[in-house]
Order: structure tokens, then C-alpha cells, then sequence
């Protein structure tokens, strides 16, 4: 029996794994943490159940989707039938940017020419930009070399213009202003997600936890498939073996361990994958290393009662960017409300103490819900991701390396890599899938089918 082994155990690990144990081979997962995952987990504080960060997904999102499918855990996801952000602003109460029915890219004019956060002059500024922004050539290396927010100046969108609509949707799915981002990443992110088709950028989120949705039925899945799975297992050297294959050698819970097989997945973060396979592959491993890192950080805070009505909302003027109701998930007593506060891109708020952090965001929240000024405050906490995703500024797409490598059944596999989307759920689990496919055709396998389970995602679908 072919022998593959798949060091990470996130989203592109898992990924990789199921799609290699289903093509008959007998593969080894290794992680680090006693969990799987990666980056996407949960904890438990206070009695609750709350997740590192928060997630979305789009309907266009076909591989998450199907991974989600795959797990049997669709149920405990939503998808909108139709795109509706609740854009809340101090003093303006509430707006809601929905798509109408209309075939792309019409079905935005409407929310663009009624957004009531831009002027006369910027609402129509933005729809030219908007198409503009459509032909735009996202895989053209040179437009990798721009910022988009050079690009938005340069078509009439100014600060107010970048702030009240395109960090919307920059900061959620880049992870970084639209100042900062690469032209090309955002090019792809807004032609696939809002403009290839009207239902494309229909929202899907979370509604239980990481660890349900994601960590345990992986466990299973994999498990159920014959993957051996190794937690708490440090991956440190991997080596080409004389004629052919690989050994990992690392260390568990016993001591250092080895793993031999034909075939090597390496789906580990950047900076440790480049590590990892920089003395088979030289120079070009540095490559994945070589990419800058962006934060996220996560505000978390329980109110004595209900303060949000939606399950999400987005802010424009204020520090809030996304905040999301996460109190049923979490298992919140009655009557109380946990929100979670999201902020991507956060490189200045990740040098501010827990005191400054909660001064600065519960002010804004009372500026912004005006329920809760009159609400107690309950728990208040932060957590932080310092690297949670790649700097998706422009250069990056040159970092950003093929599953496939210069060896023979080496492969690589991560959001990081180069999957054309950004670091999304989506990128991480359509890598998993081509470092399978490199893994596999190597070693002379076929795909096997994917044990798809019956979901529930199609059943809110327009």
C-alpha cells in the first residue's frame, strides 16, 4: 500500500488527508496542537463555548462547502438566501445593503445608488468603479505590483468613499485595508464573490462552534477513512530517502518519533513550512517564509441582555467592523447576550493593553447599539491572532508557491499557497485538494470518489 504523509492538521491538512486515504493510500496526519483545525478552534471561558475568530463564507465557496458536506456539518451552518449586510453607523441608525434579483452585476446597482453612508456623487462613483474593477485581469502579475487603494484613487473613490464601502468586504476577506491590498487579490475577491454572479457573495456563517462544526466531525471523518491521526506531534525534519519517499521526524507525547512514506503533504503555516522543506528545496523555500503575516483580533463581550437583533452586522464610522451574535453557540445563559467583535487588519490594535481595547470598544458599542448604554456589561475579554493569515499586499502573489514542488511527490498545501483567493477557508481547503491530486498522480493513484453526506446548505438557496 502507497504510504502519504500529512504534516498540519487545519483545513488544507484534513482536506488532504480524506482525499488521499479515499484514493486508497494509508496516510499518517500530524499536528502540533491536541486538536485539529489549525487556526479555526474553540475554547471554553466562563462557561462558554466561543471560537478564536469569526468565520463567513460565501455561496460561491463550492469547496468549503462541499468539505462542510463531507463532515455532516451543514446543519450547524447558515447560508443567506439572499446577500444582506446590516451596516450600522453612529447617529444613523441602521442600513441594510442587500443584492435585488436582478443578474450580476445589477443586482448591486441598487444597494450602491441607495447607500446612504456616500453622497449623490460617491454612490454613482463607486457603481463606475465597480465595473471598472470587473475588468481588471486579477491573474496579470502586474497588477500585483498595485494597491488597490491606489487603484480606487486613481477611479475617483476617496478615504470616505475606501472607508464606508470597500473595507466592507476588503478587511473580511483579505485581512487588510483596501489601501494596503494587492489589485490583483482584490480584482478576484470582489469579480468572484459580487460580480461572476447575483447569488456568488450570499453570506454563510457559523452557528455553532468551531470545535462542533469543524474539529470533531474532522476527527471522526478521518478516523472512519483509516487516517492515522498523531495530535501533539511537532513536525521538525522532514528528509528525501535513497530512492525515493520521505521521512518526518518529530516528536510526540513519547519522545521523538519518525514517519516514512512515499509521499509528503506538507500543509503546515508559512514561516514553519518553509522551514520544514528549505533543506530539499533550497533557495525556493524560502519563498513561502519570505510572506508578511497580518492579526486579527477578537473582542468578546457579554451583555446582561439583548443589545443586536442580527446575527451579524458591519460598522462604518466607528472602530467596529464586524460584530456577530454568538450567543446561542456559546450556550449563554437566558437573557444574556455574547458578541464578538471582529477586527481584521488589527496591526495597531494589536499594541493596545486588554484596559485600552475595552475603554475604546465598549464606547463604540454604546455609539453604535444604543440598547446597550443602558446594558451591563458581564465578561470582557480579547483574544488575539498575530499571524492568523498572509499579508495579502501587493507582491505576495510571487511569494505564494504551487502545490507542487521541484520533488517528486512532495507537496504543499495551506491558504498561504498559491490557490488565486486570499487566506480564506475556501483557499485552505481547495489547496488540500491539489496537494492531494500532486500526492496522488505521483504515486500512480486515482481519486476516489468523495463521501459527500446529505447537507442542508441548498435548502435556504433562492
Amino acid at each position: 500500500m502507497k504510504r502519504v504523509v500529512v504534516a498540519g492538521g487545519g483545513l488544507a491538512g484534513i482536506t488532504a488527508a480524506l482525499d488521499c486515504a479515499g484514493a486508497g493510500a494509508h496516510v499518517t496526519l500530524v499536528e502540533v496542537r491536541r486538536r485539529l483545525g489549525g487556526a479555526a478552534y474553540s475554547f471554553e471561558r466562563d462557561g462558554l463555548d466561543m471560537d478564536n475568530g469569526q468565520h463567513v463564507f460565501l455561496r460561491c465557496c463550492s469547496a468549503y462547502r462541499g468539505l462542510l458536506e463531507r463532515l455532516g456539518s451543514s446543519s450547524l451552518v447558515a447560508l443567506q438566501p439572499r446577500l444582506e449586510i446590516p451596516v450600522h453607523s453612529p447617529g444613523h441608525g441602521v442600513h441594510r445593503l442587500r443584492r435585488s434579483g436582478l443578474p450580476a452585476p445589477a443586482q448591486l446597482a441598487g444597494a450602491l445608488l441607495s447607500y446612504p453612508y456616500l453622497g449623490p456623487r460617491g454612490r454613482l462613483g463607486a457603481v463606475r468603479a465597480a465595473l471598472a474593477l470587473g475588468r481588471v485581469d486579477p491573474g496579470d502579475p502586474a497588477n500585483d505590483t498595485i494597491a488597490f487603494g491606489e487603484w480606487l484613487e486613481r477611479h475617483g473613490q476617496d478615504q470616505e468613499a475606501v472607508a464606508a464601502l470597500w473595507d466592507l468586504i476588503a478587511l473580511p476577506t483579505m485581512n487588510v485595508p483596501a489601501a494596503r491590498a494587492s489589485l490583483g487579490l482584490a480584482a478576484f475577491v470582489f469579480q468572484t464573490g459580487l460580480l461572476s454572479s447575483a447569488s456568488a457573495g450570499d453570506i454563510g456563517f457559523h452557528v455553532g462552534t468551531l470545535q462542533a462544526i469543524l474539529g470533531e466531525p474532522a476527527r471522526r471523518e478521518l478516523e472512519l477513512a483509516g487516517v492515522d491521526v498523531r495530535l501533539g506531534w511537532r513536525a521538525e525534519r522532514l528528509e528525501l530517502l535513497d530512492g525515493g519517499g520521505y521521512r518526518l521526524e518529530g516528536r510526540g507525547s513519547a519522545g521523538p518519533e519518525r514517519v516514512e512514506a512515499q509521499a509528503a503533504v506538507v500543509a503546515l503555516p508559512h514561516d514553519r513550512a518553509g522551514a520544514l522543506v528549505e533543506g530539499l528545496l533550497g533557495a525556493n523555500a524560502g519563498r513561502p517564509a519570505a510572506l508578511a503575516s497580518s492579526p486579527i483580533i477578537n473582542v468578546h463581550i457579554v451583555y446582561d441582555r439583548r443589545v443586536l437583533d442580527e446575527p451579524f452586522a458591519a460598522g462604518v464610522g466607528t472602530p467596529v467592523q464586524y460584530v456577530f451574535d454568538r450567543t446561542a453557540a456559546a450556550g449563554a445563559p437566558p437573557g444574556r447576550q455574547y458578541l464578538a467583535i471582529s477586527l481584521s487588519g488589527a496591526a495597531a490594535e494589536m499594541e493596545l493593553t486588554v484596559p485600552k481595547l475595552e475603554d475604546r470598544y465598549l464606547a463604540a458599542m454604546r455609539e453604535l447599539l444604543p440598547r446597550s448604554r443602558t446594558a451591563t456589561v458581564e465578561g470582557f475579554f480579547v483574544t488575539r491572532e498575530h499571524a492568523a493569515t498572509f499579508l495579502a499586499a501587493p507582491g505576495s502573489a510571487a511569494l505564494r508557491p504551487p502545490a507542487r514542488t521541484a520533488l517528486r511527490g512532495l507537496a504543499l498545501a495551506g491558504a498561504w499557497t498559491d490557490t488565486g483567493w486570499p487566506a480564506t477557508l475556501e483557499g485552505a481547503v481547495l489547496s488540500g485538494h491539489r496537494a492531494a491530486a500532486v500526492a496522488l498522480g505521483d504515486l500512480g493513484l486515482e481519486p476516489g470518489a468523495e463521501p459527500v453526506r446529505e447537507g442542508s446548505l441548498e435548502a435556504v438557496a433562492p
